[in-house]
């Protein structure tokens, strides 16, 4: 296709949530004059999923009050409750499972996440366990909780689980978190700021189990109750299952595309790789299912679970599927995500993740209130604020300039250097209930073996 078409033709998204319909409205806005088409599984238009676990559980809003405002009409096809089943990269068509297939001049991959399920799916299936992903799943959880439980139990104490934790004891209810890791948020924002999130859910009286795993689920039909590996048995009626979430990529198993566990492989233009690390350039992928190389992170293929990267990579990815090579940018946005929970504002900038050591720069573990700073090699990587948000453009300077770590005097409020770098003990995610926010290529920085 000649330069001067790629405003025309037809270009398919297949995931109908944040990024497809970011994606849709940027390449209208690029000048895309083509037939658009969106393939979604779900039957809801796009709707936002961070009020899901917060607001609609506390009947601030209903799940049918999440719906994404149109910045404009992307004048777009919607096949909404159509699952992509298959693709066909030499014949460019998407299979569905209705046995019908679209063919594309270009594609858009931004099929995202689901909630990873309970293992056992006989306990899973008992009344009162659930995940929460879906706007389906907040408003059978809502009602779930209105109803006034004696306990609810959230297994994992990720981000997701803590909110949840968090809703729960805003209404009263009682509620226990196991975590199999040391403490909640710790595969998030390393050790010993995760000690603070330990403080705030103990304080809120969450009954918080750290260092074990759940065994087992039982009811007769409806949840009753778990049993934990220290032996230990909790009666509940309402189980939240917080284990994090599996990229959707099962649909690609067969297209050659180098898709997997971690999501779909693409360059720094969102253009998707296949199986053996050649570039495509008529594929592209956005959002949580991509797995896309950082410079300001040692090039590793990070993938990401949070509303901005969505947003700002399908804005890429839609420049780029319109503008020839010479004209297409590099998606470089540097990660930020929050978090509202326990009456703490957590918002960070960057991947705490990649790092080896922390400083506190700003307040103190005390005051509950802080700006954490996080380094990799003498160099700044990452800041997570609590109740702080302030400083995060500061430091997100600070990381974008690839800054010397620890920050020198003026990044923080003390007369000298900030107090002394301590490791960022960042845990290996297989010990974790809950998967990493950020997966990084398969190594944390501080585990890398020397072979010898």
């Amino acid at each position: 296709m000649a330069a001067g078409d790629l405003r025309e033709g037809r270009i398919v998204i297949v995931g109908a949530s944040l990024a497809g319909l970011r994606a849709a409205e940027a390449l209208r806005e690029e000048g895309f004059t083509g037939s658009l088409t969106v393939v979604g599984d779900e039957p809801h238009p796009p709707y936002d999923r961070p009020p899901l676990s917060k607001q609609v559980l506390l009947g601030r809003a209903t799940a049918d009050t999440t719906e994404l405002p149109m910045r404009r009409d992307p004048d777009a096809e919607w096949l909404l409750g159509v699952r992509a089943t298959g693709l066909d990269l030499l014949a460019k068509r998407v299979l569905l499972e209705d046995g019908e297939s679209l063919p594309y001049d270009r594609l858009l991959i931004t099929t995202g996440t689901r909630a990873r399920p309970w293992p056992n799916p006989v306990e899973g299936a008992l009344d009162g366990v659930i995940t929460l992903r879906t706007c389906d799943d907040a408003a059978w959880l809502a009602e779930r909780l209105a109803a006034g439980p004696e306990r609810v139990l959230v297994i994992g104490a990720g981000f997701t689980g803590s909110e949840i934790a968090s809703a729960c004891r805003e209404l009263g209810l009682n509620v226990t978190v196991a975590e199999r890791g040391p403490a909640p948020l710790v595969g998030a924002i390393g050790g010993t700021l995760s000690k603070l999130a330990a403080v705030m859910h103990r304080n809120h009286g969450v009954d918080l189990r750290t260092g074990v795993t759940v065994t087992g689920l039982h009811g007769d039909g409806s949840f009753s109750g778990a049993e934990l590996s220290d032996g230990s048995r909790v009666e509940a009626d309402v189980c939240v299952v917080a284990l994090g979430a599996i990229r959707n990529v099962e649909w690609l198993a067969e297209s050659g595309l180098a898709a997997g566990p971690r999501g779909i492989a693409c360059d720094a233009g969102c253009r998707a790789f296949t199986m053996y690390g050649i570039v495509t350039d008529d594929v592209f992928v956005a959002g949580d299912v991509s797995r896309f190389p950082h410079p300001l992170f040692g090039y590793q293929m990070l993938s990401l679970e949070h509303w901005g990267n969505a947003v700002e990579q399908a804005e890429v990815a839609a420049h780029n599927m319109v503008n020839p090579g010479p004209l297409q940018r590099p998606h470089l946005a540097v990660p930020t995500f929050w978090s509202t929970q326990f009456g703490l504002n957590i918002k960070s900038v960057g991947v705490p993740t990649y790092s080896d050591h922390v400083v506190i720069a700003q307040g103190s573990l005390e005051a509950r209130r802080l700006a954490m700073v996080y380094g990799y090699q003498g160099r700044v990587t990452a800041a997570v604020t609590v109740d702080m948000a302030k400083s995060l453009d500061y430091y997100k300077r600070l990381i974008e300039t690839a800054a010397p770590f620890p920050p020198p005097p003026g990044a923080q409020d003390r007369a000298i250097a900030a107090d002394v770098p301590i490791p960022s003990d960042v845990p290996d995610p297989k010990g974790l209930s809950h998967g990493p926010t950020v997966a990084l290529t398969g190594y944390l920085p501080d585990r890398r073996l020397t072979v010898v």
